[in-house]
């Protein structure tokens, strides 16, 4: 998710003035002056982000202040405004139509006022098809923001028939994973890492507190003008096939996460590579089935196979738009089928996994996997970012993945998170029938992880971890 890598980066950079706290659990960045109580940010959820713009689809929207530790102020009563910029409006709880003002730059917004730290609204879709942009604001503090796509009226919906609703039969690991894709850009930059003052590889590092898993983005050409490391190629297939040779003389796994972008792909962006730029459709959907066999095969060659393959990063509003826009279900299953196509043909037996950025809400989730399932996307585990600021309580992630887990008989995987690291790990291995995977923190070796100093030197929090492998990988 781009919107949280930016704010990641950013807190990081501010770190050095400030601290970090852990409550519950859940680790938190704060700067200087801000106390545990004083408020920080406005958290708004929306638990949809796709609706279809008929005049009256709608999503329940969430919004609440957070203190330093990241924690839900209960008594808080701030008054918020609520800006839309596209084709929709809001509503109080009860229906009611919100009066729009306009402040002074001309920006239309309504406003609402926090009961015992909460406010809900609804947002309903307008007529037209397009991306709205809902920003909730309350004075200096960071404010909350979504994106939400309305897609065409009529749309067809499909749900799938019991027999697509397969159980996943392939051999699907138990993962404490992290993301550390950044390492080779830290490692040029001069970055360590320490372990009682001895300055260790950051694998073995991870390996030696239980992790068993790295996950690593890889771009099409991200070494392109416009590319995420122009000139340089940082997630280009060649530190991949550097960075999975690490891995597995480090004794871990590789889960691949496929952008199919030079740059970054997510809720907000999922652009083509600059070579498929001008293709028509069949020829793109060939060209991303090839391109997935030729970086597997190249990791087969070396004899770094990844034990699981994405296709795709948080795409629940589709990939390679505007052809695999989620306003185009049939050519988004095309496409995603393209993928897994790939996949078999290197090695049928590498678990696949779709992953949506959709760890609070149901209603989105259950509407993506729905349709793309019911177009003969197969695939063998749900994979879901958990950002809190985004996407809702711990309460809503249990209920989704409990749901989730009921209806497609699919195992599931938390593959992005950075807070609330315990409390990831009790919900998702909680599951029942064995279904909870795991999960892969995002970038655990930056600063806003809490799990490393400012020497690189690694925190008490690490000690997370020791205790998650003790509680759920060994004996099991």
């Amino acid at each position: 998710m781009k919107r949280c890598k930016i704010i990641l980066f950013l807190l990081t950079v501010i770190i050095g003035q400030g601290y970090i706290q852990e409550t519950k659990g859940c680790v938190f960045i704060g700067t200087n002056g801000d106390e545990p109580g004083k408020p920080v940010a406005v958290m708004l959820t929306c638990y949809s982000t796709t609706l279809l713009a008929n005049g009256t689809d709608k999503t329940r929207l969430r919004i609440a202040v957070t203190d330093s530790n990241g924690s839900e102020i209960t008594s808080a009563s701030d008054t918020i405004r609520v800006y839309i910029a596209g084709d929709g409006r809001l509503t109080a709880a009860s229906g009611r139509d919100l009066v729009l003002q306009t402040d002074s730059g001309g920006a239309g917004f309504a406003e609402c006022i926090l009961v015992k730290g909460l406010c809900h609204l609804w947002f309903v879709a307008g007529t037209k098809p397009d991306k709205i942009k809902v920003e909730a604001r309350s004075g200096k503090l960071w404010p909350g923001t979504h994106e939400i796509h309305t897609l065409p009226a009529d749309l067809v919906k499909m749900k799938p028939l019991p027999g697509q609703l397969k159980p996943t039969k392939k051999n699907i690991d138990r993962m404490i994973g992290a993301d550390i894709s950044f390492l080779p850009e830290l490692e040029a930059q001069g970055r360590k890492f320490l372990e009682k003052g001895e300055e260790t590889d950051a694998l073995k590092l991870l390996k030696s507190h239980g992790f068993n898993y790295i996950r690593l983005r890889i771009f099409v050409s991200p070494e392109n003008k416009n590319g995420y490391a122009p000139g340089k190629g940082y997630c280009g297939l060649g530190y991949t096939l550097s960075m999975a040779r690490r891995i597995r003389d480090a004794g871990m796994k590789l889960l691949l996460d496929f952008h199919y972008s030079d740059y970054w792909a997510d809720p907000q962006q999922q652009n083509k590579p600059q070579a498929w730029a001008n293709l028509d459709f069949k020829l793109l959907k060939d060209s991303l089935r090839i391109y997935t066999s030729k970086v597997l095969l190249a990791l087969k060659k070396q004899g770094t196979m990844p034990a699981m393959v994405q296709i795709g990063n948080e795409i629940n509003h589709g990939i390679l738009w505007p052809d695999g826009h989620i306003s185009r279900p049939d050519q988004l299953a095309e496409l995603l089928k393209a993928g897994v196509d790939g996949v078999k043909t290197v090695d049928p037996g590498v678990p696949v996994m779709m992953h949506i950025a959709l760890g609070g809400q149901n209603d989105e989730s259950v509407f993506w996997l729905d349709n793309m399932i019911a177009r003969g996307v197969q695939f063998d585990i749900i994979g879901l970012s958990y950002y809190p600021r985004w996407h809702g309580t711990l309460d809503d992630l249990s209920n989704n993945l409990n749901d989730l887990r009921k209806r497609y008989n699919k195992p599931l995987n938390i593959v992005e998170y950075s807070d609330c690291k315990r409390e990831v790990h009790d919900i998702i291995f909680s599951l029942g029938d064995g279904k909870g995977k795991g999960a892969c923190i995002w970038e655990p070796l930056n600063l806003r992880s809490g799990l490393f100093d400012r020497e690189g030197e690694t925190t008490s929090r690490m000690r997370i971890y020791d205790e998650l492998n003790t509680k759920y990988l060994k004996g099991h």
